[in-house]
Parts: C-alpha cells; sequence; structure tokens
C-alpha cells in the first residue's frame, strides 16, 4: 500500500535546508563546465563561487545539524549533567551541576524519561550527600543536601527521619539546657525582648532546633502572656506604638495565642480613639496635638490612608498660616509655619505654593524698601487708605473681619511699610487695638482678646508690650483651663490648653496644666 505524501507543511529548519541545496545547485552549475572554459575569468567566477559556498555552510551550519540531527543538544546536556553527578557536583549556582542540567534536559523535550530520571537520581544522591555530611559533623552541608533533596522529592520518610537527625545534631551543638538556663535568667532580669540574647528570642532558637521541647514551650508561654500584660498596661496609659509592636510580636510567635483576641480588640478601640482625637483636633486648629496624633497611627500602621490624609490637612493648614504671615511681612513667623507644614507633609501642593509666597514677599518688602512701587500699586495704596479712614469714621475700627479700618491698614502695610501716611493710619489705630485687648481681658472674651492683641503686634511689631500681654493672656486661659477641667469639660480645657500653649509656650503653670488634662485624656 502506498502512503500518500504528508500535507503537513515543512517547518521553517526544513525549509531553510531546501533553500541552502537550492542555492548549492545554482553555484554548482557553472563547475560542470570549468574544464572547458579554463579562462582567466572562469577561475574568477569560481573562487567567487567557493566563497559564497564557504558563507554559505559557515551560516547554515546550526540550523542543518539541528535539522539532521534534531537531539544533539539534548544529549549534549544529558552527557554533561551524568558527569556531574557522578563527579558530585549535585547543584551549581552557574547552571553546570547535574540538577541544572537535568533540568534544562526537560525543559527541551519534555517526552523523554531519562532526563526526568537523571532528577530522581540526583535526588537520592543528595540524601546520600547530607547522611555523609551528618556524619562527618558537617552540619551546614547536611542541611543544604537535604534542602535539595526534599525539593527533588525524594521519599518523604527517609527525609523526615535524617532532618529529625540533623536538628538532635544542631541542638546538641547549640547547648539546649545552656539557652533555657539564658531565657530564665533573661525573664528574671524583665529582658523579656527586644535581643538577641532576651528571653523570647533564646526560647524562639530552642524551639527552631526541638519544635517540641516542652521547657521551652511553656517558657515561652509565660513570656507572651507577660508581653500582652504589659501591653495592656501601655495601652491604658496611651503608649500606642509600643503596646502595638508587643502585641505584633505575641502574634508572629504564636498566632493562636488565647490572649491575643482581647489585645487585638483592646489595641483596634485605642486607635480608633486616638483617630478620633487627632481629628476633633484638626477641626479646632489645634494643629500640634492633631499632627502628634496622626503620626502616632502612622508610626503603628504605615499604610494608614486616613492618617495619611490627616497629615496632609494639617500640612495644609500650616502651609495657608505661612501663606498669611508672609503677606504681612513676618517673615519669621511665616518660615515656622512653613517648617511646621513641611514636616507634616512636605509632598502637598499647598506647601510648594507657600514656599514660593514667602520668597516672593521677601522680594516684595526688599523693593519696597527702596521705595520702588509702580503705577498701580500706588494706586492701590491710595485706596487701602482711603478705605480704612472711611471706616475708622464709622467705628470700624477691628470689625468686621475683612473691611475693618485694621484690615485695610494691615493691606497696606504690605505694600508699604514705610510710607509716612501708612504709619499715620497704624499709629491712629495702635491706641485702639491695645484698649480692644484690655476690654476684652476684663471681660474674659478671650478669643476676642487674642484678635485685638494680634492687631497691636501688627501695628507696633513684636515688642515687649506685645509679650507681656501674650504672657497675661497666656495665664488667663491656663485659668480658664483648670475651671473647665474641674468641671469635667474635657474639650474645653484641650481647646485653653492649646490656645495658652499657642501664645507663651513657656506660662508658669503650662507643663503641669499640660499633664493634668493628658491625665484626664487617657482616662476618657
Amino acid at each position: 500500500m502506498t502512503r500518500a505524501p504528508s500535507t503537513q507543511p515543512p517547518g521553517p529548519t526544513a525549509s531553510r535546508a531546501r533553500r541552502a541545496l537550492a542555492t548549492l545547485r545554482r553555484i554548482a552549475g557553472p563547475l560542470a563546465h570549468w574544464p572547458r572554459r579554463w579562462t582567466r575569468r572562469g577561475l574568477l567566477a569560481g573562487a567567487l563561487a567557493l566563497l559564497a559556498l564557504a558563507l554559505v555552510l559557515g551560516l547554515l551550519r546550526r540550523p542543518l545539524s539541528d535539522w539532521l540531527w534534531p537531539d544533539t543538544r539534548g544529549q549534549q546536556l544529558r552527557h554533561d549533567a551524568a558527569a556531574a553527578l557522578r563527579e558530585g557536583r549535585l547543584s551549581a549556582a552557574d547552571g553546570t551541576g547535574a540538577r541544572e542540567l537535568y533540568a534544562a534536559a526537560v525543559a527541551l523535550d519534555p517526552d523523554r524519561p531519562d532526563a526526568r530520571d537523571g532528577l530522581a537520581r540526583v535526588g537520592r544522591a543528595a540524601l546520600v550527600q547530607a547522611e555523609t555530611a551528618l556524619a562527618d559533623g558537617r552540619i551546614d552541608d547536611a542541611r543544604s543536601a537535604l534542602m535539595l533533596a526534599r525539593e527533588l522529592q525524594v521519599p518523604r520518610a527517609k527525609a523526615d527521619t535524617l532532618a529529625m537527625e540533623l536538628r538532635r545534631r544542631e541542638a546538641a551543638l547549640a547547648g539546649i539546657d545552656g539557652l533555657l538556663e539564658s531565657a530564665a535568667a533573661a525573664r528574671a532580669a524583665g529582658r523579656l525582648e527586644g535581643a538577641e540574647d532576651a528571653a523570647l528570642p533564646l526560647y524562639q532558637r530552642v524551639l527552631a532546633l526541638q519544635p517540641n521541647h516542652t521547657t521551652a514551650l511553656e517558657g515561652r508561654e509565660d513570656i507572651l502572656a507577660d508581653l500582652l500584660q504589659q501591653a495592656r498596661k501601655r495601652l491604658a496609659r496611651g503608649e500606642l506604638v509600643e503596646a502595638a509592636g508587643q502585641i505584633r510580636q505575641v502574634q508572629a510567635a504564636d498566632a493562636g495565642h488565647v490572649d491575643l483576641p482581647d489585645a487585638l480588640s483592646d489595641l483596634v478601640g485605642r486607635i480608633e480613639q486616638r483617630r478620633r482625637r487627632a481629628d476633633r483636633d484638626l477641626r479646632g486648629q489645634r494643629l500640634g496635638p492633631a499632627l502628634a496624633g496622626y503620626r502616632e497611627l502612622v508610626a503603628i500602621a504605615p499604610d494608614d490612608a486616613e492618617a495619611a490624609r490627616g497629615l496632609a490637612a494639617v500640612a495644609s493648614a500650616h502651609a495657608r498660616r505661612s501663606q498669611r504671615l508672609a503677606a504681612d511681612f513676618q517673615f519669621d513667623l511665616a518660615l515656622a509655619a512653613l517648617r511646621e507644614a513641611e514636616a507634616a507633609d512636605a509632598s502637598v501642593a499647598e506647601v510648594a505654593v507657600a514656599r514660593e509666597h514667602l520668597q516672593r514677599a521677601r522680594r516684595s518688602q526688599a523693593q519696597l524698601r527702596d521705595g520702588r512701587l509702580d503705577r498701580d500699586q500706588r494706586a492701590r495704596l491710595r485706596q487701602l487708605l482711603h478705605e480704612a479712614a472711611a471706616a475708622e469714621a464709622r467705628g470700624e475700627l477691628l470689625e468686621p473681619p475683612g473691611e475693618s479700618a485694621f484690615d485695610r491698614v494691615r493691606a497696606a502695610r504690605a505694600l508699604a511699610p514705610r510710607d509716612p501716611d501708612v504709619q499715620a493710619a497704624s499709629a491712629r489705630l495702635l491706641p485702639a487695638a491695645r484698649t480692644c485687648f484690655e476690654d476684652a481681658l476684663r471681660g474674659n472674651r478671650l478669643v476676642r482678646a487674642r484678635a485685638c492683641l494680634d492687631a497691636s503686634a501688627v501695628l507696633e511689631g513684636e515688642g515687649a508690650r506685645v509679650q507681656a500681654a501674650r504672657r497675661r493672656l497666656a495665664q488667663r486661659w491656663i485659668a480658664v483651663g483648670d475651671e473647665r477641667l474641674g468641671a469635667g469639660e474635657l474639650q474645653a480645657a484641650r481647646v485653653a490648653l492649646d490656645a495658652a500653649r499657642a501664645l507663651d509656650p513657656d506660662a508658669a503653670g503650662l507643663d503641669e496644666f499640660a499633664s493634668r488634662v493628658q491625665a484626664a485624656t487617657l482616662g476618657d
């Protein structure tokens, strides 16, 4: 029976071979006529033909060999792998080990069983090497060989038996009794964790060598219980970062510890309480406490998105304050606010805007000192002074915000602080600002007193008079806060503390009042 010709299209290697043979026929054709036409032209053509033939054979040498002998590469890999296995080179990082060579042969031809059988032989040889190394006391070599044998799926029973013997040898070399004594001494000294010679790491080392060691298991259980107890106390004191670290350490050592769920629940509750407090501080523009709260949350969980947004909000608030201060040419305060913004989150866009605003304000002040005002600036200055005089005539010295005589004069001072008319307007308003402060302080209207004091600071600068007024107002805030704290109004006490701290961080009695507020907050 005649076999039908195959309709399968030739592969790329066969096609290249056929093209090469066709090329050879075209080259060899003229050679048949050379004996008849042995001329100089014929010799030149023959030389060129031979050169072309050599080039074709050189280029197609590997494809032709692959077409004629397709298993050459696989045979070479298996031959090299068998040689490496005989020499004991079971694995090598550079790919010359028996394991790597047999694996390459399997990848080249997955259907050949001899390469897979070779990998199995490598596994058995690795098990033998592990036994030999262990008998010779070469613990590291035995561990590496056993790992290779397991990866090549040697019989599990043999590997487990050898692994048990390996752990027994490691334990003997490590000195289990000495480790246990050191762990007990560390616990008695209160060194539970935090260093390699602390109690928990020592017990962990013993259990890594002998997972079922009773004394080590009981010791670790006691240490974990002690750590959780310490963590609960720290949570009660508000030390969330330290408590979270201890709880997570227990979780890593024994995720099934009986007391762990309660500790985790307590931690989550405290974290949420801290988050709500930071949010309240942010809404109340108490930026210092808000920043501390959000930083604490990020320290506990670096991927806390809500805390990151809180830090960005704090940065934006400081940046806006820096811009306002720069507009009034209060560059030291503006720079301090900018530094606070950068410390909270330097990546916030408003921080870059505030930085540029401060630079422009400084350049503007330098121009104003030289008396260089363009036509538009001079027109704006005259308009502001006219509006300030009109507001002053109506009795609107400090209010309403944005429309008062003070606001107009402040804007004029930003344009031309040395202008005689601006200085005259400031001098007329300064007594009103001082009177406003004293009246508000006597009436215990402390927020109003702060606004009047800020106006005085703008009009006369941060001199001794203003500093003394700040100290007086800070003392009044401390007194009010003490009263609110005694009445159980914790939120009002926090507001008073922040106001006093912003006015005078060194005010007498401020530290004691802050400690009382902190203690009351932890119990909240």
